[in-house]
Order: structure tokens, then sequence, then C-alpha cells
């Protein structure tokens, strides 16, 4: 445990230092952009690209347009809110299980977190030994939802890729499909189509996560299966004010043909604002968990041709791919609001 919280100390003194003092002083209130829930018109989030502001998007090179810590100005506010909840969490969401950091002679072509003189600082876990369903669990949930986030550890910890079916309230579409499928209104709710398996209760779905895809029940933490982390999780998730709870009435009826695929982890406040839009906008999507220690990571860095940063956004719908939350958030509300 305290290396758990030394951890989190060491994460969140990372993120502060994108949020600038210029970048403060450059907030005001007319500057920020309002939420997927004050819907308006996708045309109304087209603007004018600010010098230095990365779009995000892959260069003539190959190569991405992205800032690491990069936080857009009007954007400060969100994410700062989002960053005050990982010590709340204690750290869950953050680390794949079994993680641990070891230095290595440094090798090209291998993501670390840091390298020099030769070196290189490797963040590795025991998820590779776990099986490893053959399709994407389903969940149905909403982001303000502390039972849902317990789940959403837990999925992190295992390194699991998750299709979510974002139910926030006044949902048209995954919400009133749970009811008819399981008989109540009640999340998260899960679907294994590997096994056949279907669900209520965060409890019984972590132990079984951990029996099925993980190092066995016994050893599915206490924490998220007891009382504790269910207010740790609702204290986490108040500075947002039930940010990703309620549908936007801006957001489109049926979802798109397609669901998106993002890459993130939980407790990462540039991937939570993406989260919330998905859920505002009631859009279905695979998360590709990339919690510190994942194997993943490795993947993407290579995927994209050596960029590293999360979240990361591939709609088949449109053949977008991306990085920046701020300008993931806008090609959302620009794409599938109406």
């Amino acid at each position: 445990m305290a290396l758990r919280l030394l951890t989190v100390a060491v994460a969140c003194l990372a993120c502060a230092d994108a949020f600038s003092s210029s970048a403060l002083a450059s907030l005001s209130p007319s500057a920020r952009t309002p939420s997927v829930r004050g819907a308006r018109p996708a045309t109304s989030s087209l603007r004018m690209q600010e010098p230095g502001t990365p779009s995000g998007l892959a260069t003539s090179d190959g190569k991405y347009d992205a800032k690491r810590f990069y936080v857009r100005p009007d954007r400060l506010a969100d994410l700062a809110l989002c960053g005050i909840g990982l010590p709340l969490a204690l750290g869950f969401g953050a680390f794949a299980e079994g993680f641990s950091v070891k230095i290595e002679k440094d090798v090209e072509g291998e993501y670390a977190v840091l390298k020099g003189a030769g070196y290189m600082l490797k963040e590795t876990s025991e998820v590779a030994a776990y099986p490893r369903p053959a399709k994407p669990i389903e969940l149905y949930e909403f982001q303000g939802c502390p039972f849902c986030a317990k789940v959403r550890y837990a999925a992190a910890l295992l390194d699991l890729d998750i299709l979510f079916k974002p139910c926030p309230r006044e949902s048209t579409v995954n919400r009133p499909f749970v009811i008819g499928k399981g008989g109540k209104s009640q999340f998260p709710y899960m679907i294994d189509p590997n096994t056949g398996t279907e669900m209520y209760e965060s409890a019984d779905i972590i132990r079984y996560l951990y029996k099925n895809y993980g190092p066995g029940e016994d050893k599915a933490p206490g924490l998220l299966t007891g009382p504790v982390m269910t207010f740790g999780a609702a204290f986490s998730l108040i500075p947002r004010s039930g940010k990703g709870s309620k549908k936007s009435e801006g957001a489109m009826d049926k979802p798109p043909a397609k669901p998106l695929t993002v890459w993130g982890y939980e407790a990462s406040p540039f991937s939570k604002v993406v989260r919330e839009a998905l859920n505002e906008l009631e859009l279905d999507h695979v998360w590709r968990s990339c919690a510190r220690g994942s194997p993943k990571r490795q993947v993407l860095f290579d995927q994209t041709g050596g960029t590293m940063q999360l979240p990361y956004l591939e709609d088949d719908n449109t053949g977008t791919r991306m990085f920046e939350s701020a300008e993931i958030v806008d090609y959302l509300r620009r794409t599938y609001a109406k």
C-alpha cells in the first residue's frame, strides 16, 4: 500500500507539471467550452487552431502531431478536477496487476518511461501470464457510478479490453436493453460472450473477472469487493459533479455502425474527459486498457510509429486516428452530435 500511495503521489506531481501557471492565467470563464451535456450544434466545436496547439492527427511524415502532457487552456479546469480524484481512488486504475519497474540496457524501438546514458526504465507487470478473453467482455455502465468505477478498476488491474456500452440517464439504447435483458435498471451489468455469463453486482463481477482472466478469485482485492472503495470511488467522482452520467440532448438516437476504439487508462485525467464525452453521447467503445505496466503500451508504441501517449482514438466509421484528449472530445461532438 505504501508503494501504491508513493507512486500515486509521483503521478500527481507528473500531471501537475502539465498545469502550468501560464495556462492557468490564460483561462477565463468565457474561454471554457461547455460540456457535452450542454448540447450545442456540432459546427460550433469547429475553431481556429491556436499556434502551438497539437491536432493529435498524423502528419505527412507518418508521425503524430501530439505533445505529451499538453493541456489546451480551455480544458485546464476539466483536467485538474479529473486529477483530484486519483488519490481518493488509492491509485486503482493506474497500475496493472503485479506492476514493477526495472532498469535495463537501452534497446532501440522499445517503449520505456525514461531513457538515458544507454539505459532505460521499464515498467512491467504479471498480466501477460493471465488467460485472455477471445472477445471483449461487454460492460453496461456509466461514468458517474461508483460501483461501475470499481469494475473499471479491476479491468485496469487485469489489463482487459472491455466493450463499454454506456448507460447514462435518458439513454435511448443501452439502458433500455439492460432493463429488457436483466429485468432491472441496475449497473454495472456484464455480459461475457466467451462463456455466456451475464450478471449484475460489482463485487460478483470483479470476482468473476479475477477467476477467469486473472490470478484467481481469491486474489481479487478486498478493497474493491468490499465497501471501502465504493466510498473511495464515490468521493473520487465528486469533483466532476456527475459528468458522463446523463445523455446529451444533442446526442444521436442511434449509435454508429461500429464501436469506437480508445486506448487509455482509468486513472488518467486525459482519458477520463474522453470517457465522459463517450458516455454523454452514448457511444459504444472498446476500451484498450493501458494501465502502467501494460504490455499494450508497447503495442501502441509500435502501431503509431513511436508515439506512446494516452488517450488514442480509432474510429473505423470515419477512418480517424488521433491523440490529444481535447481534440478527441471536439471530434466526438462534431461527428456524433446532432
